[in-house]
């Protein structure tokens, strides 16, 4: 009977190229909880309003694809058992978020961003990097990360078209849950990053969130 751990590196190799194409395929995407947005009425946009919605989801979403490759590097190189199995835990959190952005996107006539398999190569690069560094230092990576998603999901609920319930229910739903794993992160041992490396970690962030609003 097999398990995780016992799983050679070329084995865990394929099942991160496997977890990839299924992040950057769209349909594939499979949440186990409903889309908050299931609840709330569509609203009446204007055309603008519409884009503007859409182009932030885009960027959401492209911050999700992000957070899959981030942790999945991590979890291939993170030291601990224990650490591999919270990293591939997160993951799977954040497959609901995966889902339900590219749901909201396609009721608002639009698509992903073009440059998710980019994004992807090189946040799973970085966690990669991170998990061979330390645990310490991927568990921090981690909750520095969250941190800045959560400025980020704060700032769009102010952004969104007023009216777009559907939109706000996924953004608030993903704050609570993005909260949940930047402290799960800290208290499982990770660094807190100084203020400059967040700072550094800001600029890169709105440079991804820039483009990916209109690609």
């Amino acid at each position: 009977m097999s398990s995780q751990r016992q799983l050679s590196g070329l084995d865990r190799l394929l099942l991160q190229a496997d977890r990839a194409l299924r992040t950057l395929s769209p349909g594939s995407p499979c949440h186990e909880r409903p889309s908050p947005a299931k609840s709330a009425d569509e609203a009446d946009l204007s055309d603008a309003e519409r884009r503007h919605a859409a182009g932030l989801m885009r960027v959401n979403h492209s911050g999700e694809v992000c957070a899959q490759a981030l942790y999945q590097g991590q979890a291939l190189t993170a030291k601990l058992p224990q650490v591999r199995a919270e990293m591939e835990h997160a993951a799977d959190e954040e497959i609901d978020h995966l889902a339900w952005c590219e749901q909201r996107l396609q009721e608002l006539d639009s698509r992903p961003s073009l440059l998710n398999p980019m994004w992807y190569g090189l946040s799973f690069g970085i966690g990669a990097t991170a998990g061979k560094i330390s645990d310490k230092v991927s568990l921090g990576f981690v909750a520095a990360t969250e941190e800045q998603v959560c400025k980020h999901l704060e700032s769009h609920l102010r952004k969104l078209p007023a009216q777009d319930d559907k939109s706000r229910a996924v953004v608030e739903q993903m704050l609570v849950d993005e909260a949940k794993h930047q402290h799960a992160a800290l208290d499982a041992g990770g660094a807190r990053f100084p203020g400059p490396v967040k700072g550094l970690m800001t600029l890169v962030s709105k440079a991804m969130t820039s483009v990916s609003y209109r690609l």
